[in-house]
């Protein structure tokens, strides 16, 4: 019997190393295919009554340990909808990417605030140039690459 995916509309935040031009991404699973492990960004589902940049910044924190505030979040720089298994469940992701810039030098990451089921897909944590990442061919989505080249360019717009 087939089901109807989950819509969920996301927030995806991109941290952007402001020193190097770099992002943070994550390393993880699906649980469902617990030997196949690719990046992806920080971000999830809205809560009801959270603002996009709410959800943002908790999950932020939640998945990293970063704790800024919503308004260092600024105006969105895309939106994308994705579809996608996770955990033997089918969803629709309408994500609103954010970029945020930090100074990866004193960024304290933790995986402290994640759930059971985080804990258990999420793995590493890593500071990752474009370029980088191309050559590591583990990107969850092939236009990861372009968002985080958006999420730099934007942040470096922010700085001007």
């Amino acid at each position: 019997m087939q089901h109807e995916p989950t819509r969920r509309t996301v927030a995806r935040v991109l941290p952007v190393d402001v020193e190097q031009q770099r992002v943070l991404l994550l390393l993880g699973c699906d649980p469902a295919v617990p030997e196949v492990r690719y990046w992806f960004t920080v971000g999830g589902a809205v809560d009801a009554g959270e603002s996009l940049a709410e959800a943002g910044v908790r999950e932020l924190r939640e998945e990293t340990g970063l704790v800024v505030d919503a308004a260092a979040l600024g105006s969105p720089f895309g939106t994308f909808e994705v579809g996608f298994s996770w955990d033997g469940r089918d969803y629709v992701n309408d994500s609103t990417l954010f970029a945020v810039g930090v100074d990866a030098a004193v960024a304290d990451i933790s995986f402290d605030g994640l759930d059971l089921l985080e804990s258990q897909s999420i793995f590493e944590a890593r500071w990752w140039t474009p370029e980088d990442l191309e050559g590591d061919g583990r990107a969850v989505d092939p236009r990861l690459i372009d968002q985080m080249r958006a999420a730099i360019a934007h942040v470096r717009e922010g700085q001007e």
